[in-house]
């Protein structure tokens, strides 16, 4: 698709949003009217029955050019929310601060947005800031040019009429596609202080993609990482899940602590990551690496795994100050594992239904090494169990030495009862957890607690 986009490219004007976009007729430019799903097209048609304008818009118009089938279809429209939703049976109005109608059109869900203008600080009711810049409110309507200019990255100002086959290219997205670049609209930091989540935008976008960012653009993104600490933590979470469960977590990974992104969202992680010799940021990578290839395989992911990977090097460090004052390891892991959480929540509001699991994967790492007895047979059968076994594969992937825990527990897996038993047997005293009596060591001194 990409090819064939090339050929109908001009080469790149001085052309600016105010001059009004790129027109593609039929036959000037790749896509077809069969591209955009049924029920986003059906949108289209019921607004514009009713004498609306309205396009398919966005991701879905660029990724359908890049040769990608869109997850997700968006129209565009100067009906009100109000006026949209009271077209459509299954619909709702969602969100505060840009209001949006969710239409259920089918088995198809189209994410239906007014077109919006610019506008003046505080000047308008329906319009706030904060004195960083940040956009508290932004319900503020206009026409198709005034949309566009509100419109994040250049690639996304792309407008697709489905009934007549015609692109509108409000800024030079159509270019930038061809260069694979990724280029804010208007002044960079302007656009980042009226919504720091863009900052993120772009890094899941240029790993998504495989685009580079635009220098002016990328140059931007460090020094205002830390407006981040603005977004609320419930939508920093929403993001995270986009970043990392899209099957691009890696890439994604590497991008956000190239721009200075990471250390905002896992503050206590990031200085984790180039001491012990490399190995938690491998253990980190590795675990990104497995969640994207389970994605791309169709297989099932948790976002409780990861996100236990990601903050397993703080657990271990506020273990080891945790045992160093006196608390014994099972007790100083479980307490480490609360502590973490509860710092992590304050950056990003990660459900208890995740939180619960990443502690019981945490938990269950002391656990699995004691396998004598009936403690095999009993591990083996608990609910978070295989989680926490893939947990210690994950680890012997990154170069830890369990002395053959991941292979032992592999093949109890894989056997019957009778060898099963002999496995256990040919354990002896390793893997029984017999207490032994043991001088207890003096904490060291000097050091302060983990953060």
């Amino acid at each position: 698709m990409l090819k064939k986009l090339i050929k109908f490219l001009t080469p790149r004007q001085s052309r600016t949003l105010a001059d009004g976009p790129q027109i593609l007729h039929a036959g000037e430019h790749p896509i077809r009217p069969r591209d955009i799903s049924s029920g986003a097209s059906k949108v289209v048609d019921i607004l514009e029955d009713n004498k609306f304008q309205a396009f398919v818009v966005g991701g879905c118009v660029r990724d359908i050019l890049l040769g990608r089938r869109p997850k997700d279809f968006d129209v565009a429209t100067n009906a009100t929310p109000e006026q949209a939703k009271a077209l459509f049976r299954r619909s709702r109005i969602v969100g505060r601060r840009f209001r949006i109608v969710h239409v259920h059109m089918g088995r198809d869900m189209v994410e239906v947005t007014t077109f919006r203008a610019s506008h003046d600080g505080n000047n308008h009711r329906e319009a706030q800031r904060n004195d960083r810049g940040l956009l508290l409110r932004d319900n503020v309507f206009g026409d198709i040019n005034e949309d566009a200019l509100r419109r994040d990255f250049t690639v996304n100002a792309l407008y697709y009429h489905p009934r007549d086959n015609t692109l509108y290219d409000y800024a030079n997205g159509l270019t930038d596609i061809d260069s694979r670049l990724l280029r804010i609209i208007g002044d960079p930091e302007t656009r980042f202080r009226e919504d720091p989540v863009r900052m993120l935008r772009a890094a899941r976008f240029a790993a998504k993609l495989d685009f580079t960012i635009e220098p002016a653009t990328a140059a931007a993104i460090p020094p205002l990482a830390p407006l981040l600490r603005d977004i609320p933590p419930a939508r920093l979470f929403d993001e995270w899940l986009k970043l990392f469960l899209s099957g691009h977590a890696l890439a994604t990974f590497r991008t956000l602590r190239e721009l200075g992104l990471f250390s905002e969202l896992f503050p206590t992680v990031a200085p984790l990551l180039e001491t012990d010799d490399g190995f938690n940021l491998r253990f980190i990578e590795q675990a990104m690496a497995n969640t994207d290839a389970r994605i791309h395989d169709g297989k099932r992911v948790t976002p409780a795994f990861l996100l236990a990977a990601l903050l397993w090097p703080v657990v271990l460090k506020t273990a080891a100050y945790l045992q160093a004052k006196g608390e014994n390891p099972v007790m100083a892991l479980q307490r480490a594992g609360g502590k973490v959480v509860t710092q992590q929540v304050e950056r990003l509001a990660i459900p208890r239904r995740f939180t619960l699991p990443m502690r019981e994967i945490w938990d269950m790492q002391q656990r699995l090494p004691l396998r004598h007895g009936r403690r095999a047979a009993h591990l083996v059968e608990l609910p978070r169990f295989r989680a926490a076994y893939d947990f210690v594969l994950l680890r012997e992937q990154a170069g830890e030495n369990l002395d053959g825990l991941g292979r032992w527990w592999t093949r109890y897996q894989d056997v019957g009862e009778a060898e099963r038993q002999a496995m256990v047997d040919a354990l002896g005293n390793r893997g029984s957890g017999t207490k032994r009596r043991r001088r207890r060591s003096r904490p060291k001194s000097g050091g302060g607690e983990p953060a």
